[in-house]
């Protein structure tokens, strides 16, 4: 199949109806809404560490069959898969680690497609493997030691392993609908020790004098965003010791996807006190960010977890995603999933030490996700694991 691949450096250069047609509806988080408006904000560029570097693959006509949303990366923050220590030990050694390449959504910890391929081609396989071959030149043709793909599916990282990559797993917790017609019904399915506790822990929070609205739309007031944007801002100067979106980037998502938007805000006499961002997929809820002036215990976990479970089941998604981190989520319903991510790495003496570093890391993931759903498992009966 003949094909040619090129870069750009403006997403817009694309455009909405390629990107579309290659990342599908599924996902909100690949889609030319949500990347556009991280690009246009100034959120991705080459001045915080992201600068836009996408890879297309077109066919013989100039059609676009095939994209990698693709980044140059100045550093390793914002990406939750973490090389570090990678880093450390080459530029030890005396090589040259940054700029790096990245196949990511910036700065979330969300799995789903990294090979997008044209919606109804007739050989998908045949993209993915010249979008796979694309990649593994870019490192030498630019003078870069290694090219990351991270949060990507089970599928697309053993495609890109054949193809001489590494492959790297973790671990996330996901909540799971069991076709749950409401919160109590899911409660029923939980052991009795977890759902007194669950019901405890709802009750003190509304005993509080806290109340919860999930926003959605055109609910979505500026001031609502004016507020998070202020939570935001404190959450990421305290953890991470900067904000990596810009105010003009939530404006841009509520212009382009407030109906796959939805902003759990929690009040207390009125005012707006806390909020949890999320993204509606077509099966999942994504929680995406989380901010708070009020210290008060437990309200995390009702405005990220357990306003999102109501959510899930409230509009029939299949899952909710509540972002990396997080063992405390297992006694809240949410089960271990194993993540996927592939790593091409070109000097042979790194490429050695990062797959020995792998394999082991893989073998305690694999472990520690099987003692979880054994021994901790929340529920009445081991349910059956949750796909990766």
């Amino acid at each position: 199949m003949p094909v040619e691949i090129r870069t750009v450096t403006d997403i817009h250069q694309i455009g909405q109806t390629n990107w579309d047609n290659c990342a599908g509806a599924d996902n909100p988080f690949v889609s030319f809404a949500f990347l556009s408006a991280m690009e246009d904000s100034g959120s991705t560029t080459a001045e915080t560490g992201w600068q836009p570097f996408h890879l297309v693959a077109e066919d013989e006509t100039g059609a676009v069959i095939g994209i990698v949303p693709l980044y140059v990366k100045a550093h390793s923050y914002g990406e939750y898969v973490f090389d570090w220590a990678w880093a450390e030990a080459y530029e030890r050694a005396g090589g040259r680690y940054y700029p790096k390449l990245q196949s990511a959504v910036p700065f979330s910890p969300v799995p789903g497609p990294r090979l997008l391929v044209a919606h109804n081609h007739p050989d998908p396989d045949a993209v993915r493997h010249a979008l796979i071959s694309g990649m593994t030149i870019l490192p030498e043709k630019l003078g870069m030691a290694t090219l990351h793909v991270t949060f990507c599916s089970g599928e697309e990282s053993r495609q890109m392993e054949e193809a001489g990559f590494l492959a790297r797993t973790g671990m996330q917790y996901h909540w799971r609908n069991r076709d749950y017609q409401n919160f109590d019904d899911f409660l029923g399915a939980l052991n009795s020790r977890k759902r007194k506790n669950l019901r405890k822990e709802r009750k003190q929070v509304l005993e509080a004098g806290y109340s919860f609205a999930a926003l959605r739309g055109d609910d979505l007031k500026p001031h609502h965003w004016d507020r998070f944007y202020h939570f935001y801002r404190d959450t990421s100067d305290r953890k991470w010791g900067q904000a990596y979106l810009t105010r003009e980037f939530f404006e841009l998502l509520h212009e382009r996807m407030r109906d796959r938007t939805v902003l759990v805000c929690a009040f207390n006499d009125d005012e707006m006190v806390a909020g949890a961002l999320n993204m509606m997929g077509s099966e999942t809820l994504y929680g995406r960010n989380w901010g708070t002036m009020d210290r008060t215990p437990l309200l995390h976990f009702e405005t990220c977890y357990y306003q999102a479970i109501d959510i899930a089941i409230e509009h029939g998604l299949k899952t909710v995603e509540a972002g990396a981190q997080g063992e405390h989520k297992i006694q809240r319903g949410y089960e271990p999933v194993i993540t996927h991510s592939a790593h091409l790495i070109a000097d042979p003496g790194l490429k050695r030490a990062v797959a020995q570093f792998l394999a082991q890391e893989r073998n305690h993931i694999a472990q520690d996700r099987n003692f979880i759903l054994s021994e901790h498992s929340p529920y009445r009966q081991e349910p059956l694991a949750p796909k990766s």
